[in-house]
């Protein structure tokens, strides 16, 4: 895995409710669990704990979640929704 964990990189949910969606890295538990958040149905004040074998991190990170999280320790919701809408209009699907 070339893309090493950082908060505010996205990543793609390989296993569970959310398979197939995208979401932001917002927190390290440790080196095998994260917290994910996608700002809709996953807010932050609520993220899931994923194991990071259940991930497949992307190359993109946002500068807006991690300055944020620098800044204020938090991100909001709409914050995440931004980074992973900007992701996809990236990626052009």
């Amino acid at each position: 895995m070339e893309s090493e964990v950082a908060i505010g990189r996205i990543v793609k949910v390989l296993r569970g409710k959310g398979q197939d969606g995208l979401a932001v890295i917002i927190g390290i538990v440790d080196d095998r669990f994260v917290l994910i958040a996608d700002g809709d149905k996953r807010r932050f004040d609520d993220p899931k704990k994923k194991n990071l074998l259940h991930l497949e991190l992307t190359e993109a990170v946002s500068s807006e979640v991690v300055n944020s999280m620098q800044e204020t320790g938090r991100v909001t919701n709409a914050k995440l929704r931004f980074a992973i809408q900007k992701y996809i209009e990236r990626k052009g699907e």
